[in-house]
């Protein structure tokens, strides 16, 4: 998979989906080579499950939550419940990560396809917790915010898990 941060033209559609394609290239990058068993290391010992491949799924969960869910209205299916919230971080030991990374990047792929015919100031089908409808160029901001974020946890989780830096 590619990865720039410098869209083909500076409008901003093409600034928006590129600077979010780039934040999910690099979950892969960032994940290259890490074998399964190092994925699963969760260091820290405040943050149980906050493990590279816990991070992978959750990540794959927010833009599932953000696009199909809030923005399109479709079925809430995501992991978490009142009892378990964080329920997206926890992966089946049998998932090797070539295998949520794989998921995620379909997901990605569906999800490039359908950013690509709507308009950036197309209001989600379900509100948030304000009551307010944001708008798809919100929801694309908010999935670039997210993603970095959660890449700098990546980024420290595999210098912790093998030692490997940068990507």
């Amino acid at each position: 998979m590619s990865r720039t941060d410098t869209p083909p033209t500076f409008d901003e559609r093409a600034t928006l989906v590129t600077f979010l394609d780039y934040t999910r290239a690099t979950v892969h990058a960032k994940c290259e080579g890490l074998a399964d068993e190092d994925a699963r290391k969760a260091p820290l010992p405040g943050s149980p499950l906050m493990s590279v491949a816990g991070v992978v799924s959750h990540v794959r969960w927010v833009e599932y939550y953000w696009l199909d869910v809030m923005f399109l209205g479709g079925e809430d299916i995501l992991p978490g419940t009142e009892e378990d919230p964080d329920k997206d971080f926890r992966v089946d030991e049998d998932m090797p990560l070539t295998r949520l990374l794989a998921l995620y990047e379909d997901q990605c792929a569906r999800h490039r396809e359908l950013v690509a015919g709507l308009d950036l100031e197309a209001t989600a089908a379900r509100p948030i917790s304000d009551g307010r409808h944001v708008t798809l160029r919100w929801v694309l901001l908010h999935l670039i915010e997210e993603i970095a974020r959660h890449n700098g946890h990546i980024d420290i989780l595999r210098e912790l898990a093998d030692g490997v830096t940068g990507a």
